[in-house]
């Protein structure tokens, strides 16, 4: 994919959040709105024709394409968040990052087995909180599972995309 439009879009900020970090910063994408459209287009084309009818949006980034993408195929959303986000009775899942613990929760009605499930997040990078989420999904025994990302980061020696595994479809707008 590697749109030239989105990647003359995206900004990078060296050493954010630290020294040694070249953060891909997405705000530049969704503030303009051609980017939008590209995006939204691009993802809808590929998952038009599988039968989703869950979008998961991760917190929070992963919320505003995720939204988008669910109105235009026709799905549901979903909202994967930090532990006391969520209202409702929740199912959670604790992950390791690189200085220690989080977790992320679903609402334990939220998806279902014949539900076709997209996940999204806006950026792949060492694959915690994506693996995490797809482990959170699993525990729904949905029929099936897709994974997709505005950014995925392997430049940097990334390997999130090998941590996540080969058992699910994986796809990035943009890969640097």
């Amino acid at each position: 994919m590697n749109n030239p439009y989105l990647l003359e879009h995206l900004r990078s900020i060296p050493d954010f959040p630290q020294p040694g970090i070249n953060f891909r910063d997405v705000t530049t994408l969704f503030k303009d709105p051609d980017c939008l459209r590209i995006m939204e287009e691009e993802m809808y084309e590929l998952y038009k024709d599988k039968g989703i009818t869950k979008v998961v949006g991760i917190e929070s980034r992963g919320f505003i394409m995720g939204a988008i993408l669910a109105q235009r195929l026709g799905a549901g959303l979903v909202m994967c968040r930090k532990p006391g986000k969520l209202p409702a009775e929740t199912i959670s899942q604790t992950f390791t990052k690189e200085y220690g613990t989080d977790t992320i929760e679903i609402h334990k009605d939220s998806i279902e087995e014949n539900d076709v499930v997209l996940i999204h997040d806006d950026l792949l990078a060492t694959g915690g909180t994506i693996k995490a989420a797809w482990d959170l999904v699993r525990k729904f025994n949905p029929k099936k599972c897709y994974m997709n990302f505005i950014i995925e980061i392997r430049d940097e020696g990334l390997q999130g995309r090998e941590f996540i595994g080969n058992d699910i479809e994986v796809t990035a707008l943009i890969t640097v």
